[in-house]
């Protein structure tokens, strides 16, 4: 872009651009230089040349020059004119000031000849408009009381007390006390203030207890929005609305109603708060609702916008400091009410009767709110009972009346057979099962209890709103002056405390009421008696008078935070207006009235003390929710109380008598006859679930049921878990004595016992592959070894060895009565039962230590892990004597078995016939183990009778085998017998569904094939010898060369030959 672009040329001379931009820019610059020009001509070959040139240019320049010129001139001109018209101006100015001047000196003199007479004028002007502006207030008062009553009835109860307040501040003023026409006025404001203070104290003792129209509860049932209701939703929404408050709106304009319904009075000075409407001022109010939804009012041409959030009991209301916090503040809409109401009251200065009077009524009041949750709890019960209909019939018939239990059925437990196992539950719980910890009738309590207190929560919290501001407000009125004409019914003294002042009402008192309320029901509830905790009641009484902030201890010390079993609401200081109002009728309900029962017992049973357990989560969350609340000077209230009084009643009375009620049942459940009595009816085949039929024993399976239950009450109070866990564990060990009592019966004195306490018998039955299906205790484990074949056919000879050792057996020594051997088998697996099951609720009921509500959290969480590893111990305990048992019978079967078979080393098996039968002692052996098997089949799992009856079959063959060596002879039939024999031994064993039928063929094959080799001849015997020299001991081979066979010869060096081929 060239320098000269922007020179205003005009179109028809562009080419003048095309010229000047091919001037030189240089010829332009700030600073001219002509020197390197001149020069430049003067060296130059063309001097003429480059003169014409220069001389091109400079005719170029003017011709430009000229353009710019015509195209400025006219503005020049313009400029030059306007100048001249402002010089013109400012002397025509100039002169009217001079004579401006002359005539304010003339004005001056003349208006100072006569001041005395304009300064008459002047006050005689200012009495007229002051005895207009008397005249225009006087008219307006005597509309007020009208205007107040309107409001009142459109519960504007805050604007209300300002046009009341404000009245009586203009009756004050001067000129207007010695008008006589006003004195009714004056009266009927006296009477108003009386009814507004009814009005706003019913209203606030309504909304106190979620009652009211705002309160909390009302709102959520209207399921409302989050936003405040404004005005606009009554202009919009209600037409009969808008025109109402239109026309009341333009009634009231000679007595100052502002635009928002509000009013404001006359003043003389027009500059207090106070403004009346000037004579020369018309107000017009229009309102009409905005495009956005805002209500707008014309006040004399401006518009006035009423903000959204103006509550609806606020619309009429002048606009002050109080309504500005409302619109700024974040609070709920019955916070916000609650505030509105307390206000009123510090405007009419009736705080100390308004305090007096809730505190006369806190009590009746919660007593019937508790007492109508009851009953509306009780109808709910009764509906959804009459509705399910019979329905209800084959479940649980849950009909509480008068506190009895009329009907009750428990959940039907039955075994195959159809027996219900039900009635011994009932005869040894000292609680029915609806009282019990998972029972109906707690989840009842626990539910009826948690809606009471929830409502007493949320109660609470509105008197901690109330108290905080009348606390606030309190402080505020003691140094406020109260009119000397005004009728006042207190003597407002500095000296007074702030209790005084608000009439003995306290968030501390309040709190005392409440909580003493919720004792009195958790009281009937638990069917407790006076005499039962006097001592917890004066203990918490004291500790609580103790901790009441020194602020409020005068108070409460005529009050009394008292928390006994029977109550009497505190004595208050009330002023002589407190009493007039409490004449008036405020107090239909008398504290000191006897008060009858709140009516749990009708839905509640009578055996109260054990819903302690419902009793306690609720007051803790209680408790909590109530500390939450507190202000910090009262926070000390919150640590004893209600939680206070339950702990030590659960402490002091119900877990006593729980540990005596379930130490008789856990006594009439193992010393009754048939505690420890297989059942007679059991099952064909044993069933892994109680429910099903497991034949648990009845006293092991009480005792496992009593145990739940306790442990049931220990989750549900985890404070005193440990102290219920000890309990569990005295019942477990007073049973586990009865079981260990009933197992030396069983036993005592029999060789099988004594052998299963002999340590190498014992090292070798831990060894025996068989014992992996024994239960695994926490002293020992199964050694799941991974030994060869041959390892465990070690193990199992050297066993058999040790036992076939002790014949003969003496038939004295065995159990020979089949009861008791069904009794150790069913002792055994209802031990294992009530280990499993005390091994399970030892780690649930403290597998989650966090939900404890202590605050010694870490100790409390060690004794509770120590708690656990007790009642594991105490499953170790019972499984030991259920392994014990299962070891006495194997080792039982296996010496009955040698009883039998030694039989076989008292006779010769020199048969003249072919054997149909076997041997009368095998007969005996097979039916008895398959009459035992019958019998303890319903009692035994599977793997169980494996255990039992596995042992036979090594021992029967070892013995067989063994059996040779004392025989002298035996023939041909002989050895037929003896297969004979081990074939109906086998088909006994093989016919115990939990045996292996392989191994006991295999086995006793064993025994047939060794018996055969007696039928070879010697030759044929080497041979076999030979080809399967490790198939039988050198001893068993001897054995086989020592016996004699009619017609089979034996060489001398016979042993020698079969040695050689063993050494090999």
């Amino acid at each position: 872009m060239g320098l000269f672009d922007g020179l205003p040329v005009s179109s028809d001379k562009a080419y003048l651009r095309e010229e000047i931009a091919k001037i030189d820019e240089s010829w332009a610059a700030a600073r001219f230089d002509s020197l390197p020009h001149v020069v430049h001509i003067l060296t130059s070959k063309d001097r003429e040349g480059d003169i014409q040139v220069l001389k091109e240019q400079s005719d170029v320049v003017e011709e430009v020059v000229d353009e710019v010129v015509h195209n400025y001139h006219s503005g020049f001109n313009k400029a030059i004119q306007n100048y001249s018209q402002i010089l013109r101006l400012f002397s025509e100015s100039t002169e009217s000031v001079g004579v401006l001047k002359v005539d304010l000196a003339e004005a001056k003199k003349r208006l100072s000849a006569r001041s005395k007479q304009l300064h008459q004028l002047w006050y005689r002007s200012v009495t007229l408009r002051h005895i207009i502006s008397l005249l225009d207030q006087i008219e307006g008062i005597s509309k007020v009381p009208a205007r107040i009553e309107k409001l009142i009835a459109e519960k504007q109860y805050y604007a209300a007390v300002q046009f009341h307040v404000q009245s009586m501040l203009m009756l004050e003023r001067e000129g207007l006390q010695t008008v006589g026409a006003l004195q009714d006025v004056r009266s009927e404001l006296t009477k108003l203030r009386g009814v507004l203070f009814h009005k706003v104290l019913e209203d606030l003792h309504a909304h106190l207890y979620n009652k009211g129209e705002y309160s909390s509860d009302a709102l959520s049932l209207q399921e409302l929005d989050d936003e405040v209701p404004t005005t606009t939703a009554a202009v919009l929404t209600n037409s009969q609305s808008l025109s109402r408050r239109t026309r009341l709106l333009k009634g009231d304009n000679q007595f100052g109603i502002q635009g928002d319904g509000s009013y404001r009075t006359g003043s003389i000075d027009g500059g207090s708060s106070f403004d009346g409407v000037d004579e020369e001022v018309t107000l017009e109010l229009h309102e009409e609702a905005t495009s956005d939804g805002q209500t707008s009012v014309r006040v004399n041409g401006d518009v006035k916008i009423v903000p959204r959030e103006m509550p609806t009991w606020l619309q009429y209301s002048t606009p002050d400091e109080f309504l500005e916090a409302i619109k700024k503040s974040d609070a709920p809409l019955h916070v916000k009410y609650l505030q509105t109401m307390v206000e009123c009251l510090c405007m009419l200065r009736k705080v100390a009767a308004a305090g007096a009077i809730i505190c006369q009524r806190l009590r009746p009041t919660i007593h019937e709110i508790i007492t109508s949750k009851i009953k509306a709890h009780g109808e709910l019960a009764n509906s959804s009972r009459s509705g399910i209909g019979q329905a209800s019939q084959t479940t649980a018939g849950l009909h509480f009346m008068n506190g009895q239990l009329q009907s009750y059925q428990l959940p039907k437990q039955k075994r195959q057979n159809g027996i219900l196992l039900s009635g011994t539950l009932l005869a040894v719980s000292p609680v029915s099962s609806v009282m019990a910890p998972a029972g109906k009738a707690q989840a009842m309590a626990k539910e009826l209890l948690d809606s009471i207190l929830d409502a007493v929560v949320r109660i609470f919290e509105n008197h901690v709103v109330v108290g905080e501001l009348l606390e606030s407000k309190s402080s505020v009125q003691i140094d406020m002056n109260t009119p000397k004409s005004m009728p006042t019914d207190v003597n407002w003294n500095t000296d007074l405390e702030a209790s005084q002042v608000t009439g003995g009402y306290s968030i501390g008192f309040s709190l005392t009421v409440l909580q003493s309320e919720c004792q009195q029901l958790i009281c009937e509830i638990l069917r407790a008696t006076p005499e039962a905790a006097s001592a917890d009641a004066a203990v918490q009484t004291a500790r609580l008078a103790n901790k009441v902030p020194s602020k409020d201890k005068r108070d409460d010390a005529e009050g009394g935070l008292t928390f006994a079993f029977r109550f009497t609401d505190a004595t208050i200081s009330v002023p002589n207006q407190g009493v007039d109002l409490i004449r008036q009728g405020w107090s239909r309900k008398g504290p000191n009235v006897s008060q009858e029962g709140y009516g749990s017992a009708a839905i509640l049973p009578e055996q109260g003390i054990y819903l302690a357990a419902s009793v306690y989560r609720p007051v803790i969350q209680f408790t909590d929710k109530v500390a939450s609340m507190l202000p910090k000077k009262y926070s000390q209230l919150g640590n004893d109380g209600l939680l206070a009084f339950v702990e030590n009643f659960v402490k002091d009375h119900f877990l006593p008598t729980m540990f005596v009620d379930y130490r008789k049942g856990v006594q009439q459940a193992i010393s009754s006859p048939a505690a420890f009595r297989p059942r007679a009816h059991a099952a064909a085949s044993y069933t892994p679930s109680v429910e099903k039929g497991r034949p648990v024993l009845q006293g092991l399976l009480a005792i496992d049921f009593l145990a739940k239950e306790v442990l049931g009450w220990a989750q549900a109070m985890p404070k005193f878990a440990i102290d219920l866990v000890k309990y569990v564990q005295t019942f477990l060990e007073r049973t586990y004595e009865r079981c260990r009592t009933s197992y030396m019966e069983a036993v005592l004195e029999k060789q099988s016992y004594m052998l299963i306490g002999r340590y190498d018998i014992e090292q070798l039955m831990r060894l025996d592959p068989a014992s992996t299906c024994l239960p695994i205790s926490l002293g020992q484990s199964n050694i799941e070894t991974h030994a060869s074949d041959s390892e465990n056919l070690e193990v199992e000879l050297q066993l058999s060895d040790l036992l076939l050792n002790l014949r003969p057996i003496k038939q004295d020594n065995l159990i020979r009565d089949d009861n008791k051997l069904i009794l150790l088998a069913s002792l055994s697996d209802s031990l294992e039962y009530v280990a499993d099951s005390i091994e399970r609720l030892g780690q649930t009921t403290f597998r989650s230590p966090n939900e404890v509500e202590e605050s010694g959290t870490n100790r409390h969480q060690r004794t509770t892990s120590a708690a656990s590893r007790d009642l594991v111990s105490f499953a170790d305990e019972y499984r030991k004597l259920a392994i014990d048992c299962l070891k006495v019978l194997r080792v039982e079967m296996q010496l009955e078995t040698i009883f039998h078979m030694q039989e076989m080393t008292n006779r010769e098996y020199m048969e003249d016939q072919d054997a149909e039968e076997p041997d009368d002692f095998i007969i005996s052996l097979t039916a008895q183990i398959t009459r035992r098997d019958e019998e303890m089949a319903p009692f035994v799992v599977g793997t169980k009778r494996n255990y039992i009856f596995g042992g036979i079959c090594s021992i029967a063959a070892n013995a067989s085998i063994k059996a040779l060596a004392d025989m002298k002879s035996i023939n041909l039939f002989g050895v037929q017998q003896i297969c004979r024999n081990s074939i109906a031994l086998e088909q006994a064993l093989a016919a115990i569904p939990s045996i292996n039928s392989e191994g006991v063929q295999q086995r006793l094959d064993h025994v047939r094939t060794y018996y055969e080799l007696l039928n070879m001849p010697f030759e044929a015997l080497l041979a076999f010898i030979t080809e399967h020299e490790h198939l039988f001991t050198t001893t068993e081979y001897a054995n086989l060369l020592k016996v004699q066979v009619p017609g089979r010869e034996i060489p001398a060096d016979a042993q020698d030959r079969v040695s050689e081929i063993l050494s090999r």
